[in-house]
């Protein structure tokens, strides 16, 4: 990837961090003496001890709709209010992981890996599973409108491409190394349009005025676009398709030690007929991404690293 890409990825990620900090940031206690450590940082919390913050990515139309059965299954297990906090793009919640602002979050594998190059102290409880019998991971699909005379990755070049973020995984990262590997260059020889979630790289391409072609994770392309109204089924040709390592359900590892004894034990393995045996309520968006969710080790994401230095994108540090 050449200098002046890597220069637009960092700026392009750069932008919007200051407004999500500030968001984070816990305010300080009024009874706090001048100078003392707050509370909540000496619990190991990024709140205090009686709320989780869990961070998510910018991914979907409703966080809160698709989320919400797995937040309320966490906040029985462990007793715990969850705080969702959808982050206004994927660096910014990188940042936050940082500065020890999230205490759980579902993360992209290229989140976890450009926060923990960071130093985040984060650690993977698992991997969503998407459907029964299969591997962890999904599909990166790179789509056009129906109809288009784009039939292929090298049909990209000079074309309007809609991208997901520059910090997505399979809406950028896996993109980026297809580009190139067809002899593409991301940002010289396509017009990059960035649209902040999967679901809006989906809709935009299928409306074919912004982009020409697209790239968004399979679930949306096939399920939940189609479910919200964004686009018609039919609406889109997939043209290719990329797995890439399956969404990590990570912790900080600045929680206290029984904490995440018990949250390892609530969530690994889990199905989604156990959390429909709490009483919680599935919905269709939840049901189309998560299926079950499987340990799985940090050396899991090796792969993301290898295409980070495969494409040298910006995004892989801080």
């Amino acid at each position: 990837m050449n200098t002046s890409l890597r220069r637009g990825l960092t700026l392009v990620a750069g932008l919007s961090l200051v407004g999500m900090l500030a968001a984070c940031a816990p305010a300080p206690a009024e009874s706090a003496e001048a100078g003392a450590e707050p509370a909540s940082s000496a619990q190991g919390f990024a709140k205090d001890e009686n709320t989780l913050v869990m961070g998510m990515v910018p991914d979907q139309q409703s966080v809160e709709s698709n989320f919400q059965p797995l937040v309320d299954y966490i906040a029985a297990k462990t007793g715990k209010e969850v705080e969702l906090v959808q982050s206004t793009d994927y660096a910014a919640l990188v940042e936050a992981s940082i500065a020890g602002r999230v205490d759980i979050g579902n993360f992209s594998g290229f989140t976890y890996v450009a926060a923990t190059n960071g130093g985040a102290p984060l650690t993977p409880i698992g991997v969503t599973v998407t459907s029964e019998g299969a591997e962890p991971g999904y599909e990166s699909l790179t789509v056009v409108p129906a109809g288009s005379d784009i039939a292929s990755i090298e049909d990209l070049a000079g074309k309007r491409v809609c991208f997901v973020d520059p910090g997505s995984t399979s809406g950028y990262l896996y993109p980026s190394a297809e580009l190139l590997g067809a002899g593409i260059d991301p940002e010289t020889d396509v017009t990059p349009v960035f649209a902040g979630g999967h679901d809006a790289s989906a809709q935009k391409t299928a409306q074919g005025v912004e982009c020409d072609a697209g790239f968004a994770e399979d679930a949306v392309v096939e399920s939940t676009g189609i479910a919200d109204g964004l686009f018609a089924e039919g609406d889109l040709e997939v043209i290719n398709r990329v797995t890439v390592p399956g969404a990590p359900l990570v912790m900080s590892t600045n929680l206290p030690d029984d904490v995440q004894q018990s949250l390892r034990e609530s969530l690994q393995n889990i199905t989604i007929e156990q959390i429909a045996a709490e009483g919680i309520e599935i919905t269709d968006a939840f049901r189309a991404f998560f299926t079950e969710l499987v340990p799985v080790e940090d050396s899991y994401y090796d792969s993301v690293r290898k295409v980070c230095e495969e494409t040298g994108a910006a995004q892989c540090q801080p």
